[in-house]
């Protein structure tokens, strides 16, 4: 006969048996929210948004500058689950840096995509989270003088998949999309290349990952305007890097 405690041992251990698949499957069904992060550049907004609002497992939160910065602090840390950066920002105060930092080690989420390469031009760290850079103006590197980035509109790019097992390539093939590309465009040591262009007017990588201490890092250089937008592959892209970010892949 068991006694009293060992009763409620074995109660205590059968719930929680029976109650733990159905917090994970909570868990991996609640939508994630998304928070998207715009200012600074011009773009065709309903159609970006369209996106993102098509992805049913994904609540999308937009804000722009200067508010988004007031969704980066720990009391509103609890509000969002993923960071999507598609603004064009500079100025960037000591305390913002060091909450945007703080989320991350946290472990949330990132995805980095087009024109957010270019963020932050006198702050380094934020070339090394996200794993690569867009100059504005001629850069050092090894004591030499590095020209700036470039962009060209209005492209036919003939997109490679170099890692199809990636999750955040997860269903794509080679593909070919209409849009801007970078050139002389700066990839970090620390990014691993996922898709690759052969064009003049752009840099060969066009999609990597990466580790920032708690944090997964997706970039994504593709994704100027509604033409890039509307394209199946790219939309796929994105919800992917969103879910292998947010770690559901």
């Amino acid at each position: 006969m068991k006694t009293i405690p060992e009763i409620f041992r074995t109660s205590a251990a059968l719930t929680l048996a029976g109650l733990l698949p159905a917090l994970y499957a909570t868990a991996a069904d609640t939508p994630l929210r998304t928070l998207v992060v715009t200012g600074g550049h011009a773009y065709d907004t309903n159609e970006f948004r369209a996106v993102f609002t098509a992805m049913q497992d994904v609540t999308p939160i937009f804000v722009e500058h200067p508010e988004a910065a007031d969704w980066l602090k720990a009391d509103r840390a609890g509000e969002w689950d993923v960071l999507v950066l598609y603004d064009m920002w500079q100025p960037v105060t000591a305390g913002t840096r060091l909450d945007f930092q703080n989320r991350l080690r946290e472990g949330k989420g990132l995805v980095a995509m087009h024109h957010s390469l270019a963020n932050h031009q006198d702050w380094p760290r934020y070339a090394e989270i996200i794993g690569g850079r867009y100059h504005l103006e001629p850069w050092q590197k090894d004591g030499h003088t590095e020209p700036a980035s470039t962009y060209q509109h209005d492209l036919e790019l003939e997109v490679q998949v170099l890692n199809p097992w990636h999750p955040v390539t997860a269903g794509l093939k080679d593909f070919t999309i209409h849009d801007e590309g970078y050139g002389k465009l700066e990839l970090k040591p620390t990014a691993k290349p996922l898709l690759a262009v052969r064009h003049p007017e752009s840099s060969p990588v066009v999609a990597w990952t990466k580790a920032w201490e708690g944090a997964r890092v997706a970039g994504i250089q593709l994704g100027h305007d509604r033409a890039a937008y509307a394209n199946p592959a790219f939309q796929q892209l994105t919800h992917n890097a969103i879910r292998w970010v947010a770690r559901r892949n």
